[in-house]
């Protein structure tokens, strides 16, 4: 099977039983071989769309091909040329590493004769050779998603699917499984990425979709969408209490040369963001000192995708929210 594009979705469309309308019209084509990555609030339609490209949910109006087949018609096509990987993992604790990914192929058909060096080849990928007689059971978080990556791939997808799969991890464990979705995907394999954390997809991702309210709103890569951001960031720290955040709010609105910025209230004091941060966030400094307003701190810096989440949804993406940290 060779298809020049892994996804084509043409005005995809879910409505639940109760009417609730959970994808509204998306539009979607991804290459074979892009790191691809679907940003989007909670409630927004990220699961949704990722549950009808793996043929777990149905329609109800649209076209929608994977790897050049029909998710409606021809389901069983699909789900053979991908790997879906969830957020929680699905290896079987009570087995080795080296008996999970046996099963896996066991499972996925992979032909007799070839297990032996599939399973092999994938220990090495998710560097889980060293352990491979040992129980999965004994494993740190990091090491049953590397697991469970792996079993993902034991029939080669040219497609996977990773719904948020650093969730819940701690920063190292997390590194290296990024390291891993690189070396597959520089293998050819084509990655459709979900996450809670907007630094992955800003590492990993050769194009982004910003999902919301079950439509598209953004789409490009890392660089381009910050750029839409336009000009600079002037965060500036201030003394505890909301009450200082809302005059500060207040006082950089009312101030002339940033009568265009974005400005926006956050957890240690407010941020500005315009063309002219630069050249005037001194002189808002000055403003708010001779208010009464006490700075504590400021930086100057450019746009990243949490600014950019935020000026197109109007709202951070709080991944500590959903992220119970695991210790390795």
């Amino acid at each position: 099977m060779s298809t020049q594009t892994a996804i084509d979705v043409d005005g995809l469309e879910l409505v639940y039983s109760d009417g609730t309308v959970a994808v509204d019209g998306v539009d979607m084509t991804i290459p074979s071989g892009e790191f691809f990555g679907f940003l989007g609030p909670n409630g927004a339609g990220k699961t949704t769309t990722i549950k009808v490209l793996a043929t777990l949910l149905s329609p109800t109006a649209g076209t929608v091909r994977v790897n050049g087949f029909d998710v409606r018609s021809e389901a069983r096509a699909v789900r053979e040329t991908i790997g879906y990987m969830a957020q929680e993992t699905s290896i079987d604790p009570e087995l080795t590493a080296e008996e999970n990914i046996r099963f896996a192929c066991e499972s996925y058909g992979v032909p007799r004769g070839e297990r032996e060096e599939r399973v092999s080849e994938l220990l090495d990928l998710v560097d889980l050779a060293d352990v491979a007689e040992k129980r999965s059971e004994e494993f740190s978080g990091g090491m049953k998603k590397r697991l469970d990556a792996a079993t993902a791939l034991v029939h080669r997808p040219p497609l996977v699917f990773l719904d948020e799969p650093t969730t819940g991890l701690d920063p190292k464990a997390r590194n290296r499984l990024w390291e891993y979705f690189r070396r597959i995907n520089d293998r050819g394999t084509t990655i459709f990425l979900t996450t809670q954390y907007l630094e992955e997809a800003d590492q990993l991702c050769d194009r982004l979709s910003v999902i919301l309210d079950g439509s598209i709103v953004a789409d490009g890569s890392p660089a381009e969408l910050k750029r839409r951001v336009g000009g600079e960031v002037l965060d500036i720290e201030l003394e505890d209490g909301e009450t200082e955040r809302e005059k500060a709010v207040t006082i950089a609105e009312e101030f002339e040369p940033f009568s265009d910025a974005t400005i926006t209230e956050t957890e240690d004091g407010v941020s500005v963001t315009a063309e002219t941060a630069r050249q005037h966030g001194t002189d808002l400094l000055v403003a708010l000192r001779d208010q009464g307003v006490t700075v504590t701190g400021f930086n100057i810096r450019a746009p990243t995708l949490d600014d950019v989440f935020l000026a197109i949804t109007g709202d951070e993406l709080d991944s500590e929210q959903t992220a119970e940290v695991q210790q390795r």
